[in-house]
């Protein structure tokens, strides 16, 4: 399936705070009840994934341009969230209000540094664009996310949405690794207007 990367006009901010927050302690809980003890520079912990990744019965879809296109494959939580009361009722709290994609758990090791880089479909003014939100669950001072080489001021349990079709990279100057959880999800009427009035209640 092809994927269509047709930019529209430049309505929001790069980066923008949403009216939602989450308790972090079970959820940092019940990532560490998930993660190795040990792992070299970045860990993935899958949430919610491709269909035929969890459930091999399931045929493979075509190929896609773009892993984060939600509309290649379908979608189904993971083993590891359905062991998580506390992340899945803040995942079903996303599911029952819009189509949820991808969601991971991504843990960067102390001294640890993501470099620069762009996601091509991930912004609200892409056309059939997915979009991703960023909730903090474990940070430390000397953490910075920079989108456009300027930080992103992010505290755990705060929810940002963030256009990563721009530069963005992650360094963790830190002794503790850094821990967010990341859902992706199709934009609609609801995620939309919700960012919108943030924007708006910010200026």
């Amino acid at each position: 399936m092809e994927t269509v990367t047709t930019r529209t006009s430049n309505a929001f901010s790069d980066r923008i705070k949403l009216p939602l927050n989450f308790n972090t302690a079970k959820m940092l809980e019940e990532a560490k009840a998930l993660q190795l003890d040990n792992f070299e520079y970045y860990d993935v912990i899958p949430l919610r994934s491709p269909a035929h990744l969890v459930d091999t019965s399931l045929p493979f879809p075509p190929p896609a341009e773009d892993y984060a296109d939600g509309s290649w494959t379908d979608w189904l939580d993971t083993s590891a969230l359905k062991t998580s009361p506390s992340l899945t009722s803040i995942i079903d709290f996303f599911k029952e209000n819009t189509t949820v994609n991808l969601v991971r758990l991504l843990r960067l090791a102390p001294h640890s540094i993501v470099k620069e880089h762009t996601d091509p479909t991930l912004a609200l003014e892409i056309e059939r664009s997915v979009i991703r939100l960023t909730i903090p669950i474990l940070n430390n001072k000397n953490v910075t996310f920079y989108l456009n080489n300027t930080p992103v001021l992010m505290k755990p349990g705060e929810c940002w949405y963030m256009r990563l079709t721009d530069p963005h990279k992650v360094i963790n100057n830190g002794d503790e690794e850094r821990i967010n959880l990341t859902i992706d999800m199709t934009p609609n009427d609801w995620i939309r207007k919700i960012i919108k009035e943030s924007q708006e209640n910010s200026n």
